[in-house]
């Protein structure tokens, strides 16, 4: 997404929360929120990773308590020319994943231990390209940064719905007022999905390309999808604007996903992928062995399976020698070499 497409987001969002502060407290008050705005996007760009984290729950790894995760990452992300992002788990049974970080060189990458537990190492790593394609194309930041400013438009408009604005007020500037306060966060979500909708797709095509294989990445939305759900991600549910980072979209309550969604219909991300698998002359199928299983200090209770880590390592240099990757990577600035993705 470029600079000027960033700026124009920014400060749609920025828009959104002074009209917020000007129905709250008139002129001053739009002024105020102007003011918090401008703290709130310094804030984001230099702690919105560290926010988002902690708000899920994310523990960092290494390559001494995940040495299967790490090796993963590190090959994808030379694969990618990225620098080793940092690698987060989150202790969570639904299957899921996303990236933050301002830019490549501070960005993060996080994935649930139901991601681990439920996808095959191939689809691991499909997953795991998508969100260093993700960090690739400069989204993380953009991502962070409107979920933080979403969170605060929504609880702002809903603190004013009952203590903003003039008691005195009546009749259609009162009903205007209300409406606005209903409007300003569904108006914020919007602008979630623009950003979100289209950067995934790119995020999937670019994925396919790291890893190689697009049907690594399609066979792990399906799985991801159907388990989202059904399993809830009690997280999530408590921090929604930052639904729009996820692989996908982790909330339960998705009855009107064909109207307001932060994500493209699953199926078309499939067909997509499907249709690229032909162009690369990939292999369409996966393999059905299972990805590491998960464990770790934040295992603490008996609610969620555990599993060892490191027992079985990917040793990306050292299994199957199939060429999974072909043609070249496509980016931002041309094309790129993709150096091939060893088989898991």
């Amino acid at each position: 997404m470029s600079y000027f497409k960033t700026a124009i987001l920014l400060a749609g969002m920025t828009a959104l929360f002074m009209g917020v502060g000007y129905l709250m407290g008139g002129a001053s008050g739009a002024m105020i929120a102007l003011v918090v705005a401008a703290g709130m996007n310094m804030f984001a760009y230099w702690n919105s990773d560290r926010a988002v984290l902690s708000m899920h729950g994310a523990q960092p790894v290494d390559i001494s308590n995940a040495p299967d995760l790490y090796r993963m990452v590190g090959e994808l992300a030379q694969n990618a020319g990225l620098p080793m992002p940092k690698i987060y788990i989150m202790d969570n049974p639904q299957p899921n994943a996303f990236a933050t970080g301002r830019n490549p060189e501070n960005a993060a990458v996080a994935v649930t231990t139901g991601l681990m537990q439920q996808l095959t190492r191939e689809e691991l790593a499909g997953v795991v390209a998508h969100e260093l394609a993700h960090i690739k194309h400069h989204d993380t930041l953009l991502m962070t940064i409107t979920a933080t400013i979403a969170g605060a438009i929504s609880m702002i408009a809903q603190f004013g719905m009952f203590f903003g604005g003039n008691r005195n007020n009546n009749g259609p500037g009162m009903i205007g007022q209300i409406a606005l306060m209903i409007l300003a966060p569904l108006a914020a979500m919007l602008v979630q999905m623009a950003i979100s909708r289209t950067r995934e797709y790119a995020a999937d095509e670019m994925g396919a390309r790291i890893c190689g294989q697009p049907m690594w990445l399609a066979s792990a939305l399906a799985k991801i999808d159907n388990a989202a759900h059904q399993i809830p991600n009690e997280d999530a549910e408590r921090a929604p604007a930052t639904a729009h980072m996820f692989i996908i979209n982790p909330l339960s309550g998705r009855a009107m996903d064909n109207l307001f969604t932060t994500h493209p219909a699953t199926q078309n991300r499939i067909a997509a992928l499907q249709q690229l698998a032909g162009q690369m002359g990939a292999q369409s199928q996966v393999s059905t062995r299972s990805a590491p299983q998960a464990t770790g200090p934040w295992n603490s209770g008996q609610s969620r399976p555990r599993g060892p880590w490191g027992k079985n390592p990917f040793g990306l240099n050292e299994i199957g020698r199939r060429a999974a990757s072909s043609g070249s990577m496509k980016t931002g600035h041309g094309y790129m070499a993709a150096r091939p993705f060893a088989a898991l």
